[in-house]
């Protein structure tokens, strides 16, 4: 790996990390660094602070020709469509184009476990740092920074955990030594055109694996690969029954939630010990912005799930927690809400809007819901409600 004294053009900065992280890494190995990006310099202002102190060239509000002929390698930013016009000028001259995950995977020394998904990655990942944390762990990929940032790091004994959106696994030329798909749902359908598409994208996490190499399915999923452990709630290598997860049959943990089930069995084939697994499953915090125990005040839980902004997500967590007076709606992404309105129609004990085009769906099907128009008035609507052992739930689906 020698990119000294290399011309690297950054396709698209961004205001997650990912861009910057591959900004500083090619500036640290001595490469001639330009960015470019569509987004002013005034959009992109906290991401340029981050990169105030490095030597980098900036083509901002606009792409140029030049940038894409004149430079030796592109890291192109995961959202950035393959079919994008510099990018083909670029591939036509002869320059090498590539993602800072694919030069991740050629480069980086260690086991390197690759999860996937329409939703639950991001907890799963941190779940499964947290069960196997040891100093030699690392986390990366789209949880806001590049694994470049870490990759010098590493040795033969290290483990990377790295999420992987289906942008990133349409560029990637490698599979991890332990893959995950967690569930697969309609999304994106913007950028794919329709539902194979999208789901051939993912698979893309287990195509290159060897022999050797480990794959973990939702159970649930239309994939028949021998040799696969599974997990559902109710079948494969790891399942739930009566709110313990068990592997092959064997008790390992108290749960209720099917993120759990394929971070525990990540766990377990790693040969990680139940009663560390139980220990430590229970110290686990969450993620912001998933499930995330914000308050608990006077015997009522607060939980912020703000990240499940599609149905099958609220399902999710309407399963995980009792007594629930749920806090959703909000504007419609072209989704059906008609299994989401039965769960909430078996479990939850009130329901309460927020305005918009979903909540709109959901109120022709159930009436008595209120509807309000700022999160302090839903929020103080569901005080109202809540009683001690209740759970204030904020989970749009929208």
């Amino acid at each position: 790996m020698n990119f000294k004294g290399k011309k690297v053009l950054i396709m698209g900065l961004g205001l997650h990390g990912g861009g910057i992280s591959s900004a500083k890494f090619f500036c640290s190995q001595g490469s001639f660094v330009t960015v470019t990006d569509l987004k002013n310099k005034e959009y992109l202002k906290n991401s340029l602070k981050k990169l105030k102190n490095y030597n980098i060239k900036y083509t901002l509000g606009e792409h140029k020709k030049e940038d894409f002929l004149n430079n030796e390698l592109i890291i192109k930013n995961p959202a950035v469509p393959n079919d994008s016009y510099y990018l083909k000028i670029a591939k036509k001259k002869g320059v090498l184009i590539e993602t800072d995950i694919n030069l991740f995977f050629k480069y980086a020394k260690g086991y390197i476990i690759g999860v996937t998904g329409t939703k639950g990655k991001t907890t799963v990942c941190h779940l499964i740092y947290h069960l196997i944390k040891k100093r030699n762990v690392f986390l990366g990929g789209n949880l806001g920074f590049s694994p470049l940032e870490f990759i010098s790091k590493l040795n033969s004994k290290s483990i990377t955990i790295l999420e992987l959106s289906s942008f990133a696994l349409e560029n990637l030329n490698y599979s991890p030594d332990l893959a995950i798909i967690t569930n697969i749902y309609p999304d994106h359908l913007n950028r794919y055109s329709n539902m194979e598409s999208y789901i051939e994208a993912k698979k893309r996490i287990f195509q290159f694996q060897k022999k050797e190499d480990v794959l973990v399915l939702n159970h649930d999923l239309p994939f028949d690969v021998k040799g696969a452990f599974t997990f559902s709630k109710k079948e494969g290598d790891c399942y739930l029954k009566n709110n313990y997860i068990y592997f092959k049959k064997e008790k390992i943990c108290q749960s209720k939630s099917i993120n759990d089930l394929p971070a525990v069995l990540t766990a377990k084939l790693l040969n990680i010990s139940n009663s560390q697994i139980k220990k430590r499953i229970t110290s686990f915090k969450g993620v912001p912005h998933r499930q995330e125990l914000v308050k608990k005040k006077k015997g009522i839980k607060y939980i912020n799930d703000t990240a499940a902004t599609m149905p099958e997500a609220v399902e999710m967590a309407i399963d995980r927690f009792d007594s629930i007076i749920l806090i959703a709606g909000g504007q419609d992404k072209g989704l059906s809400y008609r299994s989401l309105i039965k769960k909430i129609n078996e479990k939850v004990k009130h329901l309460i809007l927020l305005e918009g085009t979903a909540s709109e769906k959901i109120k022709k099907e159930i009436s008595s819901a209120p509807v309000f128009s700022s999160m302090q008035e839903a929020v103080e609507k569901a005080n109202q409600l809540a009683k001690k052992g209740d759970t204030v739930l904020l989970s749009p689906g929208a």
